[in-house]
């Protein structure tokens, strides 16, 4: 999710500052969770407000943002990316099914998200369980070829990393000028970055997807004339298909913005207009809106 609750913009000061903002935005994304009627106990805030925060010291993680949650039918599965100094190199996701202890989840492989697309229907809420899924293969034998019914188990855990990793690409979102782009190559949070406008604040364009571009590579030489390299270097939500995927508010009397993904119900993102605060959160059952293209 990176701030708030989810995903936060880091303090420019030193680690008990940043601490201090990550908190806010936590506290923030579990209260616009709960206006959804997904908030959690008081003794899970707390456990994961002091988890979140052991995390980072004991992995030694620039940041750590609280993603979200993915509900399952015994159990929920709890959420936690950390960072390092390059905002967009490797991302580590955790889990926790009690908001205390964590488990690292291994990347996501294009075999992974291949082999768990078969799956559908609810998550269980149990790492270890495995989903039978029947397949049928081509087999020879000699000048003899036939073919045969095969079962295969895909273990929910690796699931679970496909699920996360189809969000992040998908909905996963910064507001302009969050992050800047040094010209070594690095990415790192904007330590001048005060917040969007409010009339910039209401726009998609300001707002961008939060993982590496693909859109921006194949703009012309003249569509990339106004654009700042430091800031615009990652993919505009303005141009997102389908076209009308997003829900774009401003909410508690004008003071914050909210954006809210149609196509991966449940996906939140978050920004207070003119201050750092920002972040973006998931809490849902990890499917997604195929109807979406139908319902617009």
């Amino acid at each position: 999710m990176p701030g708030r609750a989810a995903s936060v913009a880091t303090a420019t000061a030193g680690p008990d500052r940043r601490a201090a903002m990550e908190a806010e935005a936590l506290l923030l994304s579990l209260e616009l969770a709960a206006g959804s009627g997904q908030g959690l106990s008081p003794d899970r805030r707390a456990a994961l407000l002091t988890s979140l925060l052991l995390l980072r010291r004991d992995y030694r993680y620039r940041r750590v943002l609280f993603w979200g949650r993915i509900l399952g039918l015994t159990a929920d599965y709890y959420i936690a990316q950390g960072l390092g100094p390059d905002q967009l190199g490797d991302r580590k996701t955790l889990y926790s099914l009690n908001c205390m202890e964590w488990s690292l989840l291994p990347p996501a492989t294009e075999k992974i998200v291949t082999q768990t697309s078969v799956v559908k229907g609810r998550f269980v809420g149990d790492p270890s369980h495995e989903y039978d899924h029947t397949e049928v293969q081509k087999v020879e034998e000699g000048d003899k070829t036939y073919e045969e019914e095969v079962v295969i188990q895909i273990k929910e855990e690796a699931r679970l990393v496909a699920t996360i990793d189809q969000i992040d690409k998908a909905v996963a979102i910064i507001p302009r000028g969050a992050l800047v782009k040094t010209p070594l190559g690095p990415v790192h949070v904007n330590r001048s970055f005060e917040g969007l406008s409010m009339s910039e604040a209401k726009k998609l364009s300001s707002y961008f997807h939060f993982k590496e571009p693909v859109n921006l590579k194949t703009k012309t030489l003249l569509e990339k004339a106004d654009l700042d390299p430091a800031i615009d270097f990652l993919d505009s939500l303005e141009h997102d298909i389908p076209k009308g995927s997003w829900s774009i508010q401003m909410e508690r009397g004008n003071s914050l913005l909210v954006l809210r993904s149609l196509l991966w119900p449940g996906l939140t993102f978050f920004h207070v207009p003119q201050t750092k605060n920002y972040g973006y959160f998931y809490v849902g059952t990890g499917e997604k809106n195929m109807d979406l293209p139908f319902m617009l």
